[in-house]
């Protein structure tokens, strides 16, 4: 990391895809946005799709209010190189574990990275869910604050799977 750069120190380790998962530029895989299930709010989504093709990639935005079971089916149908679920409820945390849990026990969508991000608790700033939810199965998080949106454009930079111009 260069010099000027600082960690973020609420955000997990990156763990991007092995190269040997990449399908061919031409064939690009999309990132797939969600929210959680008991989310209703739709700017966060829309943000997060503008930001995302801004940088060269295909998205599939599910919307808000996606059931666990949808966000399972569309990743079995899609395969997505990238699954976002953003909150902004303050439920992330409680919403995100069962959510991980259910992607992680199905064999064939357990190595596609998943990120979370937003507001993910309701205690307040100084509460830090970060390192449950990456022990849980998240690849990344992203929570609420100044240096998020900063982070997860650094790290959707890293993913090859661009979109052909």
């Amino acid at each position: 990391m260069p010099p000027h750069v600082r960690p973020m120190p609420d955000i997990t380790s990156e763990r991007l895809p092995d190269q040997d998962h990449h399908l061919p530029a031409e064939r690009a895989r999309p990132v797939l946005i969600s929210s959680v299930a008991s989310d209703s709010h739709t700017w966060n989504l829309v943000f997060l799709q503008l930001l995302i093709e801004e940088l060269g990639h295909e998205v599939i935005n599910l919307g808000p209010c996606v059931p666990d079971e949808l966000l399972i089916a569309e990743c079995r149908d899609r395969r997505p190189g990238l699954v976002v679920i953003s909150t902004v409820n303050g439920h992330g945390y409680q919403d995100g574990l069962r959510v991980i849990g259910k992607l992680r026990a199905c064999e064939d969508l357990a190595n596609i990275p998943v990120v979370i991000g937003g507001k993910l608790g309701v205690s307040g700033p100084g509460q830090s869910y970060a390192a449950e939810l990456a022990g849980a199965g998240f690849d990344a998080v992203f929570p609420d604050g100044a240096e998020a949106v900063s982070s997860f454009t650094r790290y959707v930079e890293k993913l090859p799977q661009r979109v052909v111009s």
